[in-house]
């Protein structure tokens, strides 16, 4: 029997954002969850076997989550059924509202150790560690999110094969592990995902990911598809906006770029390099006249205080 949770409780089709290793961190998640909240939130992706085997105290850091950003799901990766039972029951203790199991990145350091999209190769110990998490969950709902295949679209043995688990809800990235996001997401896809879940009278919700480019194309592309939800992920750059209908002007995309740098400064600045803020330097800063130098001037700013000495200065031209 299917544990749904939260997501039961949710109107589809369910719109929510993607886990982005070094994006979708806790501050960055503060920050959309004030200004455009999704349905379902998830972390980033946590290792594991590093929280079980040793890197506990800093991995610990980016399950942070605020109340803001309810209902959030944990996701975690890993190979070994036991270690994933025992993150499960960790996710559980911490108050999360749904355990994520990532089955699709591309990471090959990850897909060295079994895990991430090389979970797609072995589907028996998928299901293992699906039902490890399940195990472990209590009463928390687990999910899987994965792609088409690994190296050619496997989605008519791969997608029956976790079903057998019986996960709340299956996000499939639309294309395989060898196309990385190379190519236009497959979409026709993620309605023949549909098709292959209905036929086996299953449950278990679908929701579709890939190329996603604001709310409105996710909710065309759900109705197309017949999915259950869609995941957005590359859209949130620049944009903690995406899932509400405010339309920032440049002088609010600044002040809260400034907002977003103090926050990452002060959650994850003692463990977390600054340059990680540069990608999001580069998403904020676009689309005006002089948007180019002043982003040329950020990638020179070596802290918080010095990208709001910057930006308070750049506003002041702007009144």
């Amino acid at each position: 029997m299917i544990n749904f949770g939260f997501w039961e409780k949710l109107k589809k089709p369910i719109i929510v954002l993607a886990p982005m290793a070094d994006v979708t961190d806790p501050a960055f998640r503060r920050i959309i969850a004030k200004y455009g909240k999704p349905d379902v939130t998830w972390t980033e992706f946590v290792s594991a076997d590093g929280l079980m085997l040793g890197g506990r105290e800093r991995l610990i850091r980016d399950l942070e989550y605020s109340e803001t950003e309810r209902p959030i799901v944990a996701q975690f990766f890993t190979a070994k059924p036991e270690l994933m039972k025992e993150v499960a029951k960790l996710a559980n203790e911490l108050g999360f509202d749904g355990i994520d199991i990532n089955m699709g990145c591309p990471d090959k350091a990850i897909e060295r150790q079994g895990a991430g999209a090389a979970s797609i190769k072995n589907p028996p110990l998928a299901k293992q560690i699906i039902q490890a998490a399940k195990e472990g969950a209590g009463e928390l709902p687990v999910s899987v999110k994965t792609r088409l295949g690994f190296n050619k679209n496997e989605l008519e043995t791969w997608l029956p094969a976790l079903l057998e688990a019986e996960p709340a809800v299956v996000t499939i990235h639309a294309r395989t592990r060898k196309e990385m996001s190379k190519v236009e997401a497959h979409w026709d896809q993620i309605k023949r995902a549909v098709e292959i879940r209905d036929s086996l009278g299953s449950k278990t919700l679908i929701f579709g990911n890939g190329d996603v480019k604001d709310v409105e194309d996710a909710l065309a592309k759900a109705k197309a598809s017949g999915c259950d939800g869609v995941m957005l992920g590359r859209a949130i750059f620049g944009n903690p906006w995406l899932f509400g209908k405010h339309i920032p002007t440049t002088k609010e995309k600044l002040e809260v770029l400034i907002e977003h740098t103090n926050l990452f400064h002060e959650l994850l600045g003692d463990i977390k390099s600054f340059a990680i803020m540069k990608k999001h330097f580069k998403a904020y800063v676009t689309g005006w006249d002089g948007a180019k130098e002043l982003r040329t001037t950020l990638m020179d700013a070596a802290s918080a205080k010095e990208v709001e000495e910057i930006l308070s200065a750049y506003l002041k031209t702007l009144n």
